[in-house]
This record gives C-alpha cells, structure tokens and sequence, in this order.
C-alpha cells in the first residue's frame, strides 16, 4: 500500500469524517431505493461503496421519480 493512502488510513482526523460523510449518503440512497420498492438498486447501495459517489449520483438520477411518487411535482 502506498504511504499516503496508509498515512490516511491512520489519520482519525481524515478517516473518521469520510466514514461520517459516506454513511450519510448512503443511508439516504437506500431510503429511497426502499421508498421506490427498487430492489436490485437497494442490493447495489448497499454492497457498492465509493464514498458516497455513487449513492449522490442515485439520489440525483431518481429525484424527479421521488418526486412524483410522493405527489410533489411542481
């Protein structure tokens, strides 16, 4: 493993926010993948981590959908 990746994973003070950061995200991508009775995309967030990346580009593809699940539609 390279010195700077071991330097961060030893690093409290990087590590423990990007954990923060990428539990939220991923939280709110499942949420609505289990709002959205989409199954294999729930299975996908939920094994998938790239530290939020991919649940932020989930949430972002399935807004309008939420949307007008929910009756909000502008």
């Amino acid at each position: 493993m390279s010195d700077s990746i071991q330097s961060i994973l030893n690093n409290p003070n990087i590590l423990l926010p990007l954990i923060i950061w990428a539990t939220i995200w991923k939280g709110l991508a499942l949420w609505r993948a289990a709002r959205l009775n989409q199954v294999a995309w729930y299975i996908a967030l939920l094994i998938i981590n790239t530290i939020g990346v991919f649940e932020i580009i989930y949430l972002i593809a399935t807004n309008k959908k939420y949307k007008e699940s929910n009756g909000c539609v502008s």
